[in-house]
């Protein structure tokens, strides 16, 4: 199955993730063993509405390591057309005469799936508000397979602001097309998991609980995917802000209950909801989760480049 653009988790089956997933491991090599030139004269834009740091330069920087080149913009809000009143139709229309493929990151859900009707070349999204991150979801899923050695069969506790994190959202879609998983959500009540994404786990047999003791979900689970409040999400609502934040935060406590062969998982970036003495722990995997970004993504460029 060949992808045009990288738009929402829903895309792939379970072929093309092992497709992706192989290549992926592949990338370690060509990346540990200095630069590639399979992109070479390809050029990738990136535009990024919302601010960025991992998912911007691990992108650029897997350009760059298979050989192509990069335009950029970190703050397109406010340092591209769009301040002047633009639109993103006409943004798509004029960049994706400069590049070969656009990376995208919007405040506005919905905003990458306009993009590519737009576009003749690859869109990838890369966060579009509280929609979905379907590349931090790909690189979630590689890090647990790496970490565990199967995705099967797993549990995994989804902690935080569910009702906002696109990366708990999309990890959801992509866990569906794998046997015998288990999720238990656990965040403060202002920020539970939206019945959207339970419905699609209810259609696709996936079991689910919402829970709102940590230490208990914490002895039974393979994975702790811990989220940050984020903030930015609650400028209609501060008050809820105050009520969600620190309630569930990783410390010795959690650690001292864990399996001894489960990870503690983060998108990053983290506030206090993991304690920084969890660091040294061999199951806290975040780190190596954000290094395995590099990785998927030049995946996913040598899958829609080449």
């Amino acid at each position: 199955m060949k992808l045009k653009h990288v738009i929402k988790s829903q895309q792939f089956d379970r072929d093309l993730l092992t497709e992706i997933f192989n290549t992926s491991q592949q990338m370690e090599s060509v990346f540990e063993n200095g630069q590639s030139k399979l992109l070479s004269g390809k050029i990738l834009a990136s535009l990024f509405y919302e601010p960025s740091t991992r998912t911007r330069l691990s992108f650029e920087s897997a350009m760059m390591r298979l050989g192509g080149r990069i335009i950029t913009t970190e703050n397109a809000k406010e340092f591209s057309s769009a301040a002047k009143g633009e639109n993103i139709e006409d943004t798509i229309r004029v960049v994706q005469s400069y590049a070969d493929a656009i990376v995208i990151r919007h405040h506005e859900s919905g905003t990458a799936e306009k993009a590519s009707l737009f576009s003749d070349i690859p869109i990838i999204n890369a966060g579009d508000g509280p929609g979905q991150h379907p590349t931090q979801a790909l690189t979630d899923l590689y890090t647990i397979q790496k970490e565990l050695g199967t995705i099967d069969d797993i549990s995994i506790a989804m902690v935080g602001d569910l009702q906002n994190g696109r990366t708990v959202r999309s990890l959801c879609y992509l866990l569906s097309k794998y046997k015998n998983i288990k999720v238990y959500f656990v965040s403060p009540d202002v920020v539970k998991m939206r019945d959207d994404i339970k419905d699609y786990l209810t259609k696709y047999r996936v079991s689910f609980t919402e829970e709102s003791n940590l230490l208990e979900v914490a002895k039974k689970v393979d994975v702790i995917y811990q989220t940050r409040i984020q903030k930015e999400r609650f400028s209609n609502n501060p008050e809820d802000f105050e009520k969600a934040i620190g309630k569930y935060i990783i410390d010795e406590s959690v650690l001292n209950v864990m399996k001894d062969k489960s990870i503690i998982m983060h998108p990053l970036p983290r506030l206090n909801e993991i304690s920084n003495k969890v660091d040294s722990d061999p199951r806290a995997a975040y780190f190596r989760q954000a290094k395995n970004a590099i990785y998927v993504r030049g995946a996913l460029l040598k899958h829609l480049l080449t």
